[in-house]
């Protein structure tokens, strides 16, 4: 494993701040609960959300609209600006088009780019995703080959699968924080192997991604552990440093030689990939490898864009 690499980020200790969930349903202090009521009246009054009522489901859920005000210190009308210009943007690409027609040969293939899912959760039951940017350098020209708005709409609909199937899924099963709803993702950052002119030339890849997520689809990230990272990390990180926002950047956080040892405090160790200092017998070009409270609801992912609600899986209904 790679030396440790003096960041500006937060060292590896500090990962253990990740075993709670401050700001979520559940765990909201009486000044967040009063911000939520007066983002939900505002929202009203904008006509940007509707409630929910006589056996109609609200607009919006309320673990999509506490990630927008997380994403602005609780602050409303900071977190109104940036949920009205979310919606223009959904409206503008049609997003609910772009999830149902994406084919499942397109979105298996998208996610061979893309931070993957290891079917695992960490012990707060949040899903356990792994990047290993080495893995892209031999397929880059397979990504490069796809023309940049189907690139585009291919991460859009891995982020609605990802608010839409996997937090549902994880939010339905079995798990240490319930009630508490899971909206986020814990992820390993693989940095073995990577050399300096492949992370340059990752760098639109990288950087169309980052800022899709922090505009559109707000703390989805519980926590980022950069595993491997080389020596020239430290000059990486301050150029990609400005695509993230202050509260991302606090999340992320550089291992050291032993990453297993802190990630077990995150990750059991039968569900940390054994790479990374655990047991699961799984790698980034794998599939998930569900694990057993998951496989009792679905004992197979679906191929292709789908729903997960209230135990039960759909297809996303045609766009109205």
């Amino acid at each position: 494993m790679g030396e440790q690499v003096t960041t500006p980020m937060n060292e590896s200790s500090s990962l253990s701040q990740h075993l709670v969930l401050p700001g979520h349903l559940g765990n909201l202090t009486l000044e967040q609960e009063q911000a939520l009521t007066i983002f939900k009246e505002n929202l009203i009054k904008a006509n940007l959300y509707t409630p929910g009522g006589e056996g109609q489901e609200a607009s919006h859920d309320d673990p999509t609209l506490l990630r927008f005000l997380r994403a602005r210190g609780f602050n409303p009308t900071a977190a109104q600006k940036q949920f009205a210009d979310s919606e223009s943007w959904r409206k503008k690409h049609n997003v609910p088009k772009v999830y149902h027609e994406l084919t499942p040969e397109d979105m298996e293939h998208a996610q061979r780019f893309y931070p993957r899912w290891t079917g695992r959760r960490d012990k707060l039951g949040i899903p356990l995703f792994v990047y290993r940017l080495a893995s892209l350098e031999a397929i880059q020209h397979e990504l490069d080959a796809v023309p940049a708005q189907s690139r585009y709409h291919r991460i859009v609909a891995l982020y609605e699968w990802l608010i839409m199937f996997t937090f549902p899924l994880c939010s339905h099963v079995p798990r240490s924080i319930a009630p508490t709803p899971i909206s986020s993702t814990t992820t390993i950052i693989d940095l073995e192997s990577v050399s300096f002119a492949s992370l340059w030339r990752l760098r639109s890849h990288l950087q169309e991604a980052s800022k899709l997520s922090t505009a559109n689809y707000p703390e989805t990230l519980h926590a980022i552990a950069v595993v491997n990272s080389p020596s020239f990390f430290p000059t990486i990180w301050n150029w990609i440093k400005g695509w993230f926002d202050e509260g991302t950047r606090k999340k992320i956080h550089v291992l050291g030689r032993d990453p297993g040892s802190t990630l077990l405090e995150l990750v059991h160790a039968h569900d940390l990939p054994v790479t990374y200092g655990g047991e699961l017998e799984w790698t980034f070009e794998s599939p998930p490898h569900l694990d057993e409270d998951i496989k009792k609801v679905v004992p197979e992912l679906p191929k292709g864009p789908a729903i997960f609600s209230d135990g039960t899986i759909s297809k996303p209904p045609p766009p109205s």
